[in-house]
């Protein structure tokens, strides 16, 4: 089997192929890529069981025939390749010859017949939306997602479809991220995706506003189609959070302030904190000021913003990341504080519109 190739097709797909792939598994055919060679096209495959990352490049060969190759030396040997067409050849023994102008490099491949199956389409439903807005909306929420095995389901985001409106939530009880935007799809519909899973998602979605990503969620799989790739993953089972039910319908102090200008305070503050002095911010909302400080055993820090504050006074206080996470990925230049009280979640919203909300957690503050 031999086929010609350019170098930087077959690279890319290679790479993104391999993010799928096994470093260490009991079938050892998962720790390498699988190719499959037919009708000029060449199919790349990566698959540990929990998801997979299938895509096809256009090569000239009249042959068809499949191997699987380790993808990290692969993918290594053909990056050092010279740049142009590459040529490769598998013998009947598995031996694989690389090359390109003078460079030749050998290696060993194996037979692809234990490679096991990708799961296939078992429903008919298919959701199409904007990659750029799922690549926002991923983004947006991805890190409260949970990275403890307390509840596996909370290592995943939460997809629902209700009324025309998709909902991406993620928590993982310290903070809440959701982010909602209208889908053209209208069933009733949810499902929980790996974070994993959604990371390399993530990585293939376009910034093109005319580009399409399609959802194929069925009973215990979901794939997502995009731009010549197909990725496919495991659901995670059980019962998501009743996130809703944590959000609250009520405030009694509501604060506008300059995003930017808020992160930049907090930024300061964060140079006194690491683990060893986890301390929290205490921040006091009072007369149209934010006041911030912080005091840990490597110092003490204090600095003031101007806001918009209407309603009682009210000092509360947070672990300085988990209130930078939200403040960083949203894009806004002002975003609303709704706060109930100084032992209840603090409620980040937009100015103007509904399309995403955050709850963060307050600490108990020692007294001064």
């Amino acid at each position: 089997m031999k086929f010609l190739c350019a170098k930087q097709s077959i690279y890319d797909a290679v790479i993104n192929v391999s993010k799928a792939v096994s470093e260490k598994s009991t079938l050892p055919s998962l720790e390498g890529i699988k190719f499959s060679l037919k009708d000029s096209l060449l199919e790349l495959t990566g698959y540990n069981l929990e998801m997979g990352i299938r895509t096809s490049i256009a090569v000239n060969s009249a042959d068809k025939g499949s191997f699987i190759i380790n993808a990290r030396l692969f993918s290594e040997m053909v990056k050092k390749m010279p740049e142009g067409d590459i040529f490769i050849e598998v013998s009947e023994g598995y031996q694989v010859t690389i090359s390109g102008g003078a460079t030749t490099y050998n290696l060993f491949a194996t037979s692809a017949e234990d490679y096991p199956e990708l799961p296939q389409k078992d429903g008919d439903i298919m959701i199409p939306f904007s990659q750029p807005v799922l690549k926002e909306m991923i983004n947006q929420t991805k890190f409260a997602v949970a990275v403890i095995d307390t509840k596996p389901i909370l290592k995943g985001e939460l997809f629902e479809i209700e009324d025309g409106k998709l909902t991406l939530a993620a928590i993982d009880g310290y903070r809440l991220a959701v982010r909602y935007e209208p889908v053209k799809y209208s069933d009733p519909i949810k499902f929980v995706v790996p974070a994993k899973t959604l990371t390399e998602v993530m990585g293939l979605l376009s910034d093109n506003d005319e580009a399409t990503v399609n959802l194929y969620p069925s009973r215990k799989h979901i794939m997502f189609e995009i731009d010549g790739y197909t990725v496919y993953s495991r659901l995670l089972e059980g019962e998501f959070h009743p996130y809703r039910s944590a959000i609250p319908s009520s405030f009694s102090t509501e604060v506008t302030v300059d995003r930017k200008e808020l992160i930049s305070t907090l930024e300061r503050a964060m140079l006194l904190i690491n683990e060893r002095t986890p301390s929290p911010v205490r921040c006091y909302f009072e007369n149209d000021l934010i006041r911030i400080k912080c005091s840990t055993e490597r110092g003490k820090f204090y600095d003031e913003i101007p806001a918009d504050i209407s309603g009682p006074v009210i000092e509360i206080g947070f672990k300085c990341r988990y209130l930078l996470d939200p403040l960083k990925v949203i894009t806004d230049d002002k975003v609303k504080l709704q706060m109930g009280g100084s032992l209840l979640p603090m409620k980040i919203v937009p100015c103007q519109g509904d399309s995403y909300t955050y709850l963060v957690l307050p600490v108990r503050l020692p007294k001064e």
